[in-house]
């Protein structure tokens, strides 16, 4: 079994080097049972901080080759590394397509300094390395960890994050788990939870202005009133330049709003509770909801009356 060990902040992060050693010290132990599955470990990471990214890959048409350099893993001397110039998802590519060797089995990205839920799932870098790997038929987990005050227990993550090992080894191809951890140490979280990605987001709000004009409050003004003075606010002659300001926060509820004898089962409300939430996530697929296709179906024919198309 061969893993490919990946994430967004950079080839030499700390937690890419904690999960790093992780799997290796689970491949050491899986190999010390008896004989039976020889297990390779190989980081193929982003040389430089690619948060954010998504699953972007950039024009690769018009940049045919990656730059690369050899790596070392803290801790893991004996792990094959490789810093690319490339995104966490051109990473992964590259990795699974024989630029390193043979087709890994599994991805682990991670991990993130960070959580990712909420809107964040759509955006990180973490998390699209994990989906794109999925769309190469190679199951996959995201691992990132709460930010929080030093030191950053990469631990708790590491340890959770092997533990699913198994649980990907026998899932469906193309499976992705994304798993948020609380900033605490293993022995105070109080457990693993399945969980629901929240429509929370770390970007609350966008205001548009010119040097001499500001946005009014999105709170005193809502609806069409708000639209059109947003519009206002911004226009101007072309080339004239302005800023649009956002303003930024946290994606976890409110204090006020959790109940810590109950659960949650949003991403973003667990973490807070002090659990770690598991989510699994679908990568790009075609819609496969008959009910809403029959529904498209239905206007589909009127929609493209107007075309002549060809039998």
């Amino acid at each position: 079994m061969r893993i490919l060990v990946t994430n967004d902040d950079g080839v030499g992060a700390p937690g890419l080097g904690a999960l790093t050693r992780a799997v290796v010290r689970w491949a050491e132990a899986a190999g010390a049972d008896g004989p039976g599955t020889r297990y390779e470990v190989v980081v193929v990471a982003p040389s430089s901080n690619y948060s954010g990214a998504g699953a972007a890959v950039g024009s690769v048409t018009d940049k045919t080759t990656i730059t690369y350099q050899r790596a070392l893993v803290d801790g893991a001397a004996q792990v094959e590394a490789y810093g690319l110039d490339a995104s966490p998802a051109l990473s992964v590519i590259a990795g699974a397509l024989g630029a390193v060797g043979p087709k890994p089995d599994l991805v682990l990205s991670g991990i993130n300094h960070g959580v990712n839920v909420g809107r964040s799932v759509l955006h990180s870098g973490t998390v699209g390395a994990a989906l794109t790997a999925s769309q190469l038929g190679i199951s996959a987990l995201a691992v990132s960890l709460r930010a929080g005050a030093d030191p950053d227990p990469w631990g708790s993550a590491a340890d959770l994050a092997v533990a699913l090992i198994p649980l990907l080894v026998a899932a469906p191809a193309r499976t992705v788990l994304n798993l948020n951890v609380p900033h605490l140490t293993l022995s105070d979280v109080r457990g693993v939870r399945w969980a629901r990605v929240s429509g929370a987001g770390l970007i609350k709000s966008a205001r548009g202005g010119t040097a001499t004009w500001d946005a009014p409050n999105p709170e005193e003004m809502e609806g069409p009133a708000a639209a059109e003075a947003a519009r206002a606010v911004i226009a101007g002659e072309p080339g004239e330049r302005g800023e649009i300001v956002l303003a930024v926060g946290s994606p976890f509820p409110h204090g006020d709003d959790l109940d810590p004898d109950e659960a949650g089962t949003e991403d973003a409300t667990l973490v807070a509770q002090g659990y770690a939430a598991l989510t699994a996530l679908r990568g790009p697929r075609a819609e496969d909801d008959h009910e809403l296709v029959a529904q498209i179906d239905a206007v589909l024919d009127a929609a493209l009356d107007p075309f002549a198309f060809g039998d």
